[in-house]
Parts: C-alpha cells; sequence; structure tokens
C-alpha cells in the first residue's frame, strides 16, 4: 500500500470513529428518553464501532511501522476483521434476546414522535458516513476501512427500518389498535437481528477462510525458527 493510502485509511478510521461517538451519545440518550429497545441497541452498536474503529486505528499503525514483519501484517487485518464480525454478531444476537423477552413480558411503550425524529436525523448522518467511507476507499486497497463500510452500511440500513418501523407504530398508535403499539418496538429487534445477522457472520466467515493459511504459514515460520 503507498504512502497516500496509508495516510487516506488513517484519515477514514479517524472520521469513523468521531463519527461513531457523535451517533453513540446521541443514540444512548434519545434511547433513554424515548424508552426505546432499537434506539437503544443503535446507540449500543455505534459505541461498540467505536471501539472497533480505535482498533483498526491500532492495527492500521502497527501494520505500516517498522516494527511488523510481513506475516505479521498478513495475520493482523483480517484478524481485526473477524474480531469485528463477532462481537456485532454477539451484540445482534444479545439483542434479539432482549426484544423476545420484551415481547413476552407484554410489550414496551416508546414515544413514537421523538423516535422518528432521530431516526431522520439518523439515517441521514448514518447515510453520509456510509458513502463517505465507501467513496475513500473506491480501490478497496483497504481491508480495515472496508470493513468500516460494511459497519456504517448495517447501521443506515438499521436506522432506515427504525424509522420505517416508528412510522408504523405512530400510526397505530392513532388508530383503533393502538392497544398493540406497544409490541412495535420489540418486534422491529426481532426482525431486525434477523436481518442483520447476516452482515458481521458474513465478515467473520471471509476474515476466517483468509486468515487459516497465513496462520499456517505463521505457525510453520515460528516452527522452522
Amino acid at each position: 500500500m503507498s504512502s497516500q493510502n496509508v495516510i487516506n485509511e488513517k484519515s477514514v478510521l479517524v472520521f469513523s470513529a468521531l463519527l461513531a461517538l457523535g451517533f453513540a451519545i446521541a443514540g444512548l440518550a434519545v434511547g433513554w428518553i424515548a424508552g426505546s429497545l432499537v434506539i437503544m441497541f443503535d446507540g449500543i452498536y455505534s459505541l461498540i464501532s467505536l471501539v472497533l474503529t480505535l482498533l483498526s486505528l491500532g492495527a492500521s499503525w502497527y501494520i505500516h511501522s517498522r516494527y511488523a514483519r510481513p506475516i505479521t501484517r498478513a495475520l493482523l487485518t483480517p484478524l481485526v476483521v473477524a474480531i469485528k464480525g463477532a462481537v456485532i454478531l454477539l451484540l445482534v444476537s444479545y439483542s434479539l434476546y432482549e426484544a423476545v423477552s420484551s415481547l413476552v413480558e407484554g410489550g414496551r411503550a416508546v414515544n413514537p414522535s421523538l423516535a422518528v425524529l432521530f431516526g431522520i436525523v439518523n439515517v441521514v448522518g448514518c447515510g453520509y458516513g456510509w458513502w463517505m467511507i465507501a467513496h475513500k476507499n473506491q480501490t478497496g486497497q483497504s481491508q480495515l476501512v472496508e470493513a468500516e463500510s460494511r459497519q456504517w452500511q448495517m447501521d443506515t440500513l438499521l436506522s432506515l427500518a427504525v424509522t420505517l418501523g416508528f412510522l408504523g407504530a405512530w400510526l397505530v398508535a392513532h388508530s383503533p389498535w393502538s392497544d398493540y403499539a406497544v409490541y412495535a418496538d420489540p418486534m422491529m429487534m426481532v426482525l431486525m437481528s434477523f436481518y442483520f445477522i447476516k452482515v458481521p457472520f458474513i465478515m467473520v466467515r471471509n476474515a476466517l477462510k483468509e486468515l487459516a493459511p497465513v496462520t499456517v504459514k505463521w505457525y510453520r515460520t515460528r516452527s522452522i525458527a
């Protein structure tokens, strides 16, 4: 990777980290106020995205430093992608459990008006982050930036689904079936969990496929040494 691409990679990761921090704070605050499991999930997802982006920044610094050996560089990138995918997979699985529990307990009352407003802002912001990061990685030379792009793609689609879901919940709340509005939030979380679980699964699967032969090579190198 050229020096310009290295600089570009680091600047994109810093941009992603700052954007994730902003959405994490906003999502947790609004989710708490609105009483929404889905918005809280979105905020926690952004917070985890921030931690994972910092992990990518550390990996990027080490990979391009003079201390890294070629075999270590080859190992580190897919390893970071696998970790990111595994953490997101765990988060989605836990959120699915919480949503099912909420449904069993009789639903969850939320403020749909506030949720819809937040959702619109979230869709625009996350969509911009996804577009910007994908645009910066058009050549596809950085797997770390590609992983960031997938994270923001997932967050954008999540925010869009949340917004549409809360719009539907608002309509139900102002209809003769208003008693069923309390099931909208956990039901959306269940549906989104089943849909979005595919993205981190693919991340982990592809990273492990790349990691396996490099790990074997690394192990043989250490055995010879």
